[in-house]
């Protein structure tokens, strides 16, 4: 498959965020800053103390955003199909990362490495904006799931997440949606066969 044909995708997401049909043309010139990373299913695309090198878009697979925290490996994020992740922070700022990222099935990734990221957001007008939804977006969805964290029973949680993101419980083990949840993998189990 030709590059052109496996960047659509991307193209759409990337013109969807911007909204703005006069700026179609930028959009495209952008997404040919992008470069393809194809991670095997539990390889990283960075490890906790490590610098992450890329912005990245993920075409096919998932990336789990992962702490340990005595022993224990808790999910925190999930970076789904059409979407856009990195371990921002360290990303931005060259420090080490506080979390991994990890393919939990083989992933098909287009990146950007800093340098790239940086002119972009300078010189092209739609990648700007992009970026600036982008995160808006992002700050609004965080913000909404700490707050169901703190006000949402377990149960609530998950009937929440049955709604919003039916075809997760296909695409993603129990043990991860658990743990994203911050439920344990024996209650969430519980919940399972009580609500159907």
């Amino acid at each position: 498959m030709k590059s052109q044909e496996m960047k659509s995708s991307l193209l759409e997401d990337m013109q969807l965020m911007v909204g703005d049909v006069s700026l179609e043309n930028l959009v495209d010139q952008s997404k040919d800053s992008f470069q393809l990373l194809n991670l095997k299913k539990n390889e990283f695309l960075v490890k906790e103390g490590e610098v992450c090198q890329y912005f990245c878009y993920v075409e096919n697979g998932i990336l789990q955003h992962e702490i340990v925290i005595n022993d224990e490996e808790i999910t925190t994020y999930l970076a789904l199909r059409n979407t856009f992740t990195a371990s921002l922070n360290s990303f931005l700022f060259n420090k080490p990362s506080r979390k991994s990222i990890k393919a939990i099935f083989d992933c098909k990734l287009w990146v950007l490495d800093i340098e790239t990221f940086r002119e972009l957001i300078k010189t092209n007008e739609a990648f700007h904006q992009f970026y600036y939804n982008l995160i808006e977006k992002q700050i609004c969805l965080i913000d909404d799931y700490r707050i169901d964290l703190l006000t949402l029973t377990p149960e609530e949680r998950y009937k929440k997440l049955l709604t919003t993101e039916p075809h997760l419980m296909q695409q993603v083990p129990l043990h991860y949606l658990a743990s994203f949840l911050g439920i344990s993998s024996r209650h969430m189990s519980r919940i399972r066969k009580n609500i159907k």
